[in-house]
């Protein structure tokens, strides 16, 4: 049997043979083993767990670190090439190649479209200069305060 990792040392869900037979969870110095034939139980350790179940094999969940790129102190969603700033209207911009033409803004925006705002991660320079918009956001979360805000003003 093996206990996935699901949060890191927090909860793990016990399988069979790839089948899930129960999870494991971690709260305040014990383990609350639940299966689908017994009632749950409380354990004090890996150890004791690994006897209520037989033997075990803990698999550690797998953390990928992501490279995160900025431009003028605002992040992107890939390499930046040919970083500059726009001053008069306060954008930071990058192509995303060396000889690319494309221009994108680097951060989070919320534009409004037709049917109404949307939030948009690195959107192209022309979609910036065409439509009305909010931005740039440095984070997700003041991103969607912004658009919290726009639809509110919208829907009065």
């Amino acid at each position: 049997m093996n206990a996935k990792e699901i949060l890191k040392d927090k909860f793990w869900i016990v399988e069979d043979n790839g089948e899930s037979v129960g999870t494991i969870s971690f709260n305040n110095d014990h383990y609350i083993v639940h299966t689908e034939k017994d009632s749950p139980a409380v354990c004090n350790s890996k150890s004791s767990v690994n006897k209520k179940l037989g033997s075990l094999t803990w698999t550690q969940l797998k953390v990928t670190e992501t490279t995160q790129f900025y431009v003028h102190d605002f992040p992107t969603n890939c390499k930046p090439f040919n970083s500059m700033y726009d001053i008069k209207r306060k954008l930071p911009l990058f192509t995303k190649s060396e000889k690319s033409k494309s221009v994108y803004c680097a951060g989070y925006y919320i534009i409004q479209f037709n049917k109404g705002w949307v939030k948009s991660y690195c959107p192209k320079l022309i979609t910036i200069e065409r439509y009305n918009n909010k931005g740039p956001f440095k984070t997700d979360i003041e991103m969607r305060q912004q658009l919290s805000i726009a639809n509110a003003k919208t829907t009065n």
